[in-house]
């Protein structure tokens, strides 16, 4: 198995608020880790939140000594991690209402678990690219009441409201996603900056038509930086499963 994990500030934002993580390795006892994150917050508190989250996850999941179940080791240590970055925030008036989303990926005897909470986005791409994760934010659950049209001028201009963060409340709500695995495919997880940035079919084209997953993740940051870089942006990506 082979990961990269990228991430650039982009070309408008004055700071970098995502943070990303890859193991191929195992981290306490989950045999691989993949994790993207993306900030908000005033001053620093954006970079503070994600980079946090992520250190926090991290720690958790290596102290957490369970050996069955490997899932909700995961989750206990994104439960964690959103239950201290709530106290810090409550705490210190610097980060009042900062957050994060947060994307992860475990893979563990040929299945793919997911675990999302916000807008930061999981695909697996194969013949096709089909996104697993489901965006928390305000305009999807519009989209799902039949309120508002996918890609109209009102959806587009409110996209970047999301619904679900980690650190903004006590307890969160965690999505998860249970996939197996034939071995051939890639897996993709990245941050608002680049699936704002670019459709699906480019995202496609770009991986399938370069060399490695370092060309293809280094051509995503500067494609999705050629479209405007508004904003961070973060990729993970994942190949060579059945290694």
């Amino acid at each position: 198995m082979k990961a990269i994990a990228l991430t650039d500030k982009g070309l408008v934002r004055a700071n970098n608020e995502d943070t990303v993580y890859c193991s191929v390795d195992k981290v306490g006892n989950i045999p691989s880790l993949f994790v993207v994150a993306d900030g908000m917050g005033g001053a620093k508190a954006g970079e503070y939140a994600s980079e946090y989250t992520i250190r926090e996850l991290v720690s958790q999941i290596k102290n957490d000594r369970h050996r069955k179940d490997l899932p909700s080791i995961v989750r206990r240590g994104i439960e964690a991690a959103n239950a201290m970055l709530y106290k810090n925030s409550r705490s210190d008036p610097e980060l009042a209402g900062c957050g994060t989303t947060l994307v992860c990926a475990m893979i563990a005897d040929g299945c793919l678990t997911v675990f999302n909470v916000g807008d930061s986005r999981l695909y697996i791409i194969s013949d096709h690219i089909k996104q697993i994760t489901q965006d928390h934010s305000y305009v999807e659950e519009m989209v799902k009441k039949g309120r508002m049209v996918r890609g109209s001028q009102d959806y587009l201009s409110k996209k970047n409201l999301i619904t679900r963060a980690i650190g903004t409340q006590k307890s969160v709500e965690i999505d998860s996603f249970s996939i197996e695995l034939n071995g051939d495919e890639k897996i993709l997880l990245c941050t608002d900056g680049l699936s704002n940035m670019m459709n699906d079919e480019d995202i496609f084209n770009i991986i399938q038509n370069s060399d490695s997953i370092e060309d293809a993740a280094k051509t995503l940051i500067s494609t999705a930086n050629e479209h405007g870089g508004v904003d961070n942006v973060s990729v993970v990506l994942v190949s060579g499963l059945k290694e």
